[in-house]
């Protein structure tokens, strides 16, 4: 097996610490560079800051487009009859009288001529449902929505993995649910993982382990491991009732499912009502964005919620234990272990998941803070990839790999030092050059600029009130009307939280201090009696 972990702390040489210190550098660096250019050259860094702005405006009405496109299609595949398209796979043939895509037509000749490598009545899925200190009110719903799918649960393994160290309370909520629903599924489990100190305080250890016992019970059956579907999910995370019927569809229509992972879409909406207006806010916008990417086919990468082969995660030994960022570091992995033949599969299903949500509006705000840094840890992965794809010997194509790194570094510095360029740069030329034309017509040009883009609000507004749950009951009508206005929080949130949280992330990854504990967000259940369960 090829070595694709992450090093240890202590393996980890100068010029490995160097491409860890790259986006901070970088990010340090542009926003540096309109104070620099405002004392060397004015015009300069007028011209500099028009062509930004610029940049982000095209932008801006791509995403826009891009969300529209997401969202028809979001639509569009959850009205559609999975298990029909999947009995056509089997049969060879369309049937007639029904209104179906023509890829699926396409899909149907292309598997005849060219079989693919699973079978339809081959597939089975293992459901992995990953929990700390979660309670029963949390995790059940997400096991009922899974029991809900339109999908047969006699091919569905549940995994229960809870974790046994520091204190974790979510054990006696897994053995009872194990219990209760364990007639429902092909099997059942229940997995406790105990602490390891080689590995760091995070999801990875915990989910592996459990994936480790569940493939001994996956061979014991004599199951080809390449026919079963492995899905992670968050203890909050309920799949829409198609998802397992569409990745059935996916992973039979896929020539080689060792090579793909496949990604639906995470959409932070279970308690979207229930949210104070910032969590609101960076919630749709995180399910907007997923929606975008699932656009951008060259962009996507494992995040949150995925599934991969069985087959796929013993070649990569599973999921990383030593980074907190062990979904989106699964795909390094796995490109790495498959020598660049590894792609991800966008599956138009979404995964609905919560807001942050705790007992408290001073700790919601602080643990949005905490799982936004947390994210934007992934920063970490562009020493990984450096290391593995220029400075280790590999048969990745080049090309590829030079345009995967420089969309994973400009990714991370964009995500830090945009917001506050688009905010604040128009206005620094004037400050140090006020007698200058140019510098002190930048704030207007800029603000020219800036009104135009937000023309892209209507858009979002328009998704996010399509997107809405049903409100409940114990709400009033009032309720909807902030759930619009919300909207002006947009600046604050995405300076506030998204920039000063990959600005914190980056720079602590600059000096060396690792994050090395996954914080787990709180989850809170807000009952009809308007309490909250954590």
């Amino acid at each position: 097996m090829k070595d694709i972990e992450i090093p240890y702390e202590a393996d980890r040489g100068k010029r490995y610490r160097f491409f860890e210190m790259l986006p901070g550098l970088l990010t340090w660096s542009v926003l540096a560079l309109p104070f620099v250019l405002s004392q060397v050259s004015p015009r300069a860094c007028v011209f500099f800051i028009v062509a930004y702005l610029m940049l982000w405006f095209v932008k801006a009405l791509g995403l826009n487009i891009r969300a529209i496109q997401g969202y028809r299609m979001l639509t569009q595949h959850q009205k559609l009859p999975w298990q029909q398209m999947l009995e056509d796979l089997k049969q060879g043939k369309v049937q007639k009288g029904m209104s179906l895509p023509a890829w699926h037509s396409a899909t149907v000749e292309r598997l005849k001529l060219e079989p693919a490598a699973v079978a339809v009545d081959d597939i089975r899925h293992a459901i992995i449902i990953a929990a700390y200190n979660e309670s029963r009110e949390i995790i059940e719903p997400t096991i009922q929505s899974v029991i809900d799918s339109d999908y047969d649960m006699d091919k569905v393994i549940l995994v229960l993995a809870y974790e046994g160290r520091d204190g974790a309370q979510s054990k006696a909520a897994c053995t009872a649910l194990a219990k209760k629903y364990g007639d429902q599924f092909m099997h059942t489990m229940a997995v406790e993982h105990p602490f390891n100190p080689k590995e760091v305080r995070g999801k990875g250890g915990n989910i592996t382990y459990a994936a480790r016992k569940m493939e001994k019970y996956i061979i014991k059956q004599g199951i080809n491991p390449l026919n079963v579907a492995v899905t992670t999910l968050d203890s909050d995370n309920r799949p829409h009732k198609q998802y397992l019927a569409a990745l059935s569809y996916m992973y039979a229509a896929t020539a080689n499912p060792l090579y793909v992972s496949y990604q639906p879409i995470p959409i932070y909406s279970n308690n979207i009502w229930d949210a104070p207006a910032p969590m609101r806010v960076i919630a749709t916008g995180n399910s907007f964005w997923n929606v975008v990417l699932s656009m951008r086919h060259h962009m996507i990468r494992n995040f949150s919620s995925h599934a991969q082969s069985l087959a796929a995660l013993i070649e990569t030994d599973y999921w990383s234990v030593r980074t907190i960022v062990e979904d989106g570091h699964q795909f390094w992995r796995s490109y790495f272990a498959f020598e660049g033949k590894h792609e991800v599969y966008p599956l138009y299903v979404p995964i609905y998941q919560d807001a942050v949500l705790s007992d408290t509006l001073r700790k919601t705000l602080k643990a949005q803070f905490v799982q936004l840094r947390r994210w934007a840890w992934g920063a970490s992965d562009v020493a990984y990839v450096a290391e593995k794809g220029f400075f280790t010997e590999n048969k990745v194509p080049r090309f590829d790999m030079i345009a995967k790194f420089g969309r994973l570094l400009e990714g991370h510095v964009t995500w830090a030092a945009a917001p506050l360029i688009l905010a604040f740069s128009a206005f620094i030329p004037a400050l140090f050059n006020p007698k200058d034309f140019a510098a002190n017509q930048l704030p207007l040009i800029a603000s020219r600029i800036q009104t135009l883009a937000l023309v892209g609000i209507v858009v979002t507004l328009f998704l996010s009130v399509k997107m809405l749950p049903p409100k409940p009951e114990r709400y009033k009508r009032r309720r909807t009307v902030w759930m619009m206005l919300q909207w002006v929080m947009l600046p604050v949130t995405t300076i506030g939280y998204n920039s000063f949280s990959a600005l914190y992330s980056q720079t602590r990854l600059m000096f060396g201090r690792y994050m090395d504990e996954f914080d787990v967000t709180d989850k809170a259940v807000v009952t009809d009696e308007n309490k909250k369960i954590l």
